[in-house]
């Protein structure tokens, strides 16, 4: 089990997101019917899933991160980028060359096609280098806003880092993992020394790769401790205590779990901010920063207000991230 010790900067801030999911919207008992669950549907909406969405044929997961880049708000990218950091749950959603191909030619150029590469060129960010994040599970997009941060920190002419994440399941998969009803889906941000959007504060990581072949009701069984050290953790790196907490910010995952957590915790289950569960489903790595643009648009979030990102995903790997909103968030004063 390994966490890293690094500090992110703290003049370093997120802004964005932008997001996509599947064209698809399919309700949970559609999704029972079609051979895409393995909980019936009634467990499924009693954990509070109710809808998700479902790639159509013939889309891909760049589709979906190409959308998310192209929902940030028009200024997110002005004056270009330079790094872009594409995050992946499903190692397979890291090329987006043809497996057909492939395998008719066996040349290895159709293995090497890389999402990443192909987001550069398209949004035309010339000077952008590209990396690629792929075993971190659900936990993705977190990894890659602090490597994001790293960067800024090492390179003092980097002025912005573009991070997307976007996974799409095959065809063929069930859209259900660890009792959760999961979306194709993709996000966005830019990390950034400008001031804007959410200030950095801290980030945190825990793997433990003992657990990497985990079955589901494994899995479910490390959740709650693991989430309560890793918040433990990275609340003492900031310096700072629960109480301090305006607002926690999950993944969608089983509603019931954040009830347990939040009383594990000392937080009031109404500061656990969800909203998009039980239309979005668990969107992979994008739930996040889709429940955190809800909360910027909610009225709800005051400037100042420190809020904590908390996920789990496989490998097995939990991160957390403590941000702080600004006044460019639509945080009121």
């Amino acid at each position: 089990m390994t966490s890293s010790a690094q500090e992110p900067s703290s003049g370093v801030f997120v802004t964005g997101p932008g997001y996509a999911l599947g064209e698809i919207k399919a309700h949970v008992t559609e999704s029972a019917a079609a051979g895409r669950l393995r909980s019936a549907p009634d467990d499924l909406a009693s954990a509070g899933f109710a809808w998700h969405y479902v790639s159509a044929p013939g889309s891909t997961a760049y589709d979906l991160a190409r959308s998310a880049v192209s929902a940030l708000p028009g200024e997110a990218l002005s004056g270009g980028v330079d790094a872009v950091i594409h995050a992946t749950c499903l190692p397979c959603n890291g090329n987006v060359g043809s497996s057909q191909a492939w395998r008719a030619t066996r040349d290895v150029t159709h293995l090497m096609d890389y999402p990443g590469s192909r987001l550069q060129a398209d949004f035309a960010l010339d000077r952008a280098i590209v990396i690629g994040l792929s075993q971190q599970g659900c936990t993705s997009m977190l990894g890659a806003i602090r490597l994001g941060a790293v960067l800024l920190a090492s390179e003092p002419q980097w002025a912005k880092v573009l991070c997307v994440t976007a996974d799409r399941f095959p065809a063929e998969a069930r859209y259900e993992h660890s009792y959760n009803l999961v979306s194709d889906s993709a996000a966005a941000c830019v990390v950034t020394r400008q001031q804007a959007g959410f200030r950095l504060l801290t980030a945190h990581q825990i793997t433990n790769g003992g657990l990497h072949g985990a079955t589901d009701d494994e899995t479910v069984g490390t959740y709650f401790s693991y989430v309560r050290l890793l918040v433990t953790q990275t609340l003492d790196r900031a310096g700072v205590g629960i109480g301090d907490i305006a607002w926690i910010v999950p993944q969608n995952t089983n509603q019931k779990a954040w009830q347990i957590l939040s009383r594990m915790l000392g937080v009031e289950f109404g500061q656990v901010w969800q909203p998009s569960l039980p239309d979005h489903g668990h969107a992979i790595s994008a739930d996040n920063l889709i429940n955190l643009a809800a909360l910027a648009d909610s009225g709800q979030l005051r400037a100042g207000q420190r809020i904590l990102l908390v996920v789990a995903g496989y490998g097995l790997n939990w991160q957390a991230m403590l941000l702080e909103a600004t006044g460019a968030t639509g945080a009121t004063a």
